[in-house]
């Protein structure tokens, strides 16, 4: 799936993201001030299959499939979701008990600059095996209210890691770790995404995922990180997945 190509598409996406539900969110840049600013984002692209590692990769597929979750008909896909989705709180509801999250590095154009940040791509499991663009529509897509501009961790940007814990009892399991090496870069996948342009101003992108330490599974509280370790930082988030009754 491609986004649209034509400019009156470009103008319906900002126009999207100027009146759209708004964030507000920090934005880090190497030697200025932190600059905190209200939001609109107009638009939400799941990027999924995004392995560079090809053995990796096939690892999640593999999975996924365990759950019952078809392959995908090719790699990468490019899955829209409503930007209602995004929340920066620390709760969000979802139906039953079969959902759970995964940390992906997040993109946003804002203010003609891309900036990088950290989010969960938050997902039924029981919808899932039904349809992938489904499931990834029924749930709330938590991201960190933290973002650092792309061009601070461009030439180191393999080194960074992402992170992600299950949260019981007060005390954090090892749910995912690995840099980002693993998955493919996000010059490339805005490429893909768009035709060979850029993103469009209010967009939001998740850039894929890495495979769960001992398999995939529902997750009640999560969460999650992408660390720096050349300019010693993190942008760190965590919540709570409230379960809603499921009556029919």
């Amino acid at each position: 799936m491609r986004a649209p190509t034509d400019s009156s598409a470009t103008r319906l996406t900002e126009e999207r993201a100027a009146s759209a539900q708004r964030h507000s969110l920090s934005f880090h840049e190497s030697g200025s001030e932190v600059q905190r600013c209200d939001v609109g984002i107009g638009q939400a692209v799941i990027a999924g299959w995004t392995g560079r590692d090809v053995a990796a990769m096939e690892k999640h597929i593999a999975e996924l499939e365990a759950l019952g979750v078809q392959r995908p008909t090719s790699t990468p896909l490019f899955y829209r979701v409503a930007a209602a989705r995004l929340t920066t709180g620390t709760a969000i509801e979802v139906i039953g008990t079969q959902s759970g999250g995964e940390v992906e590095f997040v993109l946003l154009k804002f203010q003609n600059r891309l900036w990088v940040g950290a989010g969960s791509d938050h997902t039924d499991r029981e919808a899932e095996t039904y349809r992938v663009s489904v499931s990834k529509q029924m749930c709330d897509k938590p991201i960190a209210p933290e973002f650092w501009l792309f061009d601070d961790v461009a030439e180191h940007w393999d080194r960074l890691i992402l992170r992600s814990f299950l949260v019981e009892n007060e005390k954090r399991i090892l749910y995912q770790e690995g840099a980002v090496a693993a998955i493919r870069r996000p010059e490339e996948l805005i490429s893909l995404f768009t035709g060979g342009r850029s993103l469009a101003e209010g967009t939001l992108m998740f850039g894929g995922t890495l495979a769960a330490i001992g398999g995939v599974r529902p997750t009640k509280r999560f969460a999650f990180e992408i660390e720096d370790p050349v300019r010693r930082r993190k942008i760190e988030h965590e919540y709570e997945a409230m379960s809603l009754p499921m009556l029919g």
